[in-house]
């Protein structure tokens, strides 16, 4: 299949996923099948970055390319159809569409209208604590304001340390009971001695 030929029709099924012309629910199975290709796109793109040698301005240009198109594809399909819950696109299909969200850096108010639908589906049990506190960290951050959980760090002195903390002794009661591991450890799997 020629490149054009593959394009058409992965075009094809980005629309039959998400336009019911009638305004009626769309194809969850399609959607979540778009959500798990856009998901391998982006993290093939970022393996790329975790090399220094591989980070060039065209690589960067494709990266922030992808990640335009992924939250305007999320923002027609949360606008239209609400968050894709865990019912709806399975468990691995709404962690894939929290992951496109969390990478919508360029974008913060669409971050924090997903961070309102996605308390939503934890409050139902159709969502992840986890991906929720990431969520909620990675608006705080955006916005200026300290993190709840320490799931962000900035890059300080060579090495990766948490973003502003709001509790930094109650950080590791926080994460426990959405399920994280303590910051500590957190700290650890970022800085690899």
């Amino acid at each position: 299949m020629s490149r054009s030929a593959a394009l058409l029709a992965l075009f094809a099924l980005s629309c039959a996923a998400t336009d019911e012309g009638s305004g009626g629910a769309p194809d969850w199975s399609a959607v979540q099948t778009e959500l798990a290709m856009r998901v391998e796109q982006d993290q093939a793109l970022r393996r790329e970055t975790t090399s220094p040698e591989n980070m060039t301005p065209a690589l960067l240009d494709r990266l922030g390319a992808v990640d335009f198109d992924n939250t305007a594809w999320m923002r027609s399909l949360v606008t239209r159809h609400g968050w894709p819950t865990v019912a709806k696109v399975g468990e691995k299909g709404a962690g894939n569409a929290w992951l496109l969200v969390q990478h919508a850096d360029h974008d913060v108010d669409f971050q924090e209208q997903c961070l309102e639908l996605l308390r939503a589906a934890v409050a139902q049990g159709q969502a992840s604590e986890k991906n929720l506190a990431y969520l909620e960290d990675r608006v705080a951050m955006h916005r200026g304001r300290p993190q709840r959980y320490g799931t962000q760090f900035v890059n300080k002195g060579g090495g990766f340390a948490p973003y502003e903390l709001e509790d930094p002794a109650r950080v590791d009661e926080w994460r426990a009971e959405v399920g994280l591991g303590t910051l500590a450890e957190y700290a650890e799997l970022l800085n690899p001695r």
